[in-house]
Order: C-alpha cells, then structure tokens, then sequence
C-alpha cells in the first residue's frame, strides 16, 4: 500500500489536528482543500468545525483561518446541492455553516448531464496545478473518491484528464458521479484517508495486504493513513510501505 498509516485513538480529532496544522504551515495563496463524503468524513468535519480560529466570527484563537481556505470535493453524486445524498449538503451542515466564511466554496454538481458537470470542474481544478490536501475515505469495496472497482474513471490514464462522469459498474453505490480521477489526486501535496470502526476493517486489510483495490492505487506527495484500533484490529502493519514523500511548503 502506499503511504504512511498512522493509528489514532480518535480520527476525527487526529484529521481536525492535521488540517489545522497543514493550513497554518501554508504560505502562496489560498489553501486548496478537497472534502469527501460518507459517515466518518461528516465526523470528521463536525470535529473541526468545533475548533476554534479567526475564520470564525467572533473568535481569536488557534485553528483554521478559514478566510484563505478554497473548499473542493473529490467526488459527487449527480443530485441537486439540496438532496439528502449531496456531499455539499453534508459538508455544509457540518462544517462550512458553522466556520464562518471561507476564501472560495466550489460546490462539485449543479445540474445538468454529469459528463458536462465533469469538463466544468476540471476547468476549475486545471489552474491550480498542485491540490494542498486531499481528504479521501475508504468504501467497503475498497474505492476511495468515487473511482469504484471495474470503473471506466478508475481505468482512465490520461494524466491531463483531472474529473470525470463515472458510476459503480457493481450497483452497489446508487447514482451518477463526479469524481476527481487518480491523475488529479496525485497532484496533491497531501492525501489524507481517514478509516475508522469495524465496518472498514476487512476493506483496509484487503489494502495493507497489497491488493489491487482502487485505493491501493493512490499516489501524492505524500499519502497519510489516519486509522483507528477497531478498522486496524489484528492487521500486520508491519510490511514495507511506499515511502511518502515530504509535503510542499
């Protein structure tokens, strides 16, 4: 597998201490940070927008000044930014209505064909060059992002195309998606996978034993695993990793 995993008694707390950390480290613009969707991703944000920081009205203390953070998403569903499913919906209820205003908020889907929806990002995304951090999850079948086992997004090897239109081929993840593509997510600084509980347990051993699972295939600057006891239970940690590379000031 690549990268570093790093067990944590808590991986909202230790997610919430890396974006503070990263962010506070960062000179040359705004901070380009890339949210994900699912149950720990929400945890995750409802942690950090517990702390406090100057993006926040009213306060003065540490944490992310969250006036030079631009907010992206890895990956979408194809549903209108108020549905249930919409990652905005979650990531705004969770995190960007309670942090005050951020630098930029670049919602992932609006409508429209999601092909369309797809080169608009990219448009977005292409200027950036390097992506400071990414915030991936892990699915039980081991996608990451919305790059699903068998998927035509997964198996792309342009490395100009940066988002893509794609669907679960195995019907296991309901609707049509947007997703950042492998090539994209390599030009991050930082990926961070946050993995917790037993749900993802059998889904990270598949990855720490080496297999060719869609996770397994991410690359960055550096590639951080934040895990916690129950998802890392009885797993042998001890094999050789890739070694992560440090991340760009």
């Amino acid at each position: 597998m690549n990268g570093d995993v790093q067990l944590v008694a808590s991986v909202p707390d230790a997610f919430a201490d890396l974006v503070e950390g990263t962010t506070a480290g960062h000179t040359g613009g705004p901070f380009s940070l890339f949210l994900s969707g699912g149950p720990t991703a929400e945890k995750c944000y409802r942690r950090l927008a517990g702390r406090t920081g100057p993006g926040r009205a009213g306060d003065s203390g540490a944490g992310v000044d969250w006036r030079t953070v631009d907010v992206y998403l890895g990956d979408e569903r194809c549903v209108p930014l108020d549905d249930a499913d919409s990652n905005h919906r979650m990531i705004t209820a969770a995190l960007l209505g309670d942090v005050g205003p951020v630098h930029g908020d670049h919602p992932m889907y609006r409508s429209g064909p999601p092909e369309r929806a797809a080169a608009e990002y990219q448009a977005l995304v292409e200027p950036l060059g390097h992506l400071d951090l990414v915030h991936l999850g892990l699915g039980p079948d081991g996608h990451c992002a919305s790059l699903f086992p068998g998927s035509a997004a997964l198996e792309l090897a342009d490395p100009d195309v940066l988002v893509a239109a794609s669907r679960d081929p195995n019907a296991a993840n309901p609707h049509d998606r947007i997703t950042l593509t492998l090539a994209a997510i390599a030009r991050a600084r930082l990926v961070v996978f946050t993995v917790s509980g037993t749900s993802k347990h059998q889904a990270f051993a598949r990855i720490a034993a080496g297999e060719d699972l869609p996770a397994a295939r991410v690359t960055a600057d550096r590639v951080l695993w934040l895990v916690d006891t129950a998802a890392a239970d009885d797993i042998d940690l001890s094999q050789p990793r890739s070694v992560a590379q440090p991340v760009h000031g």
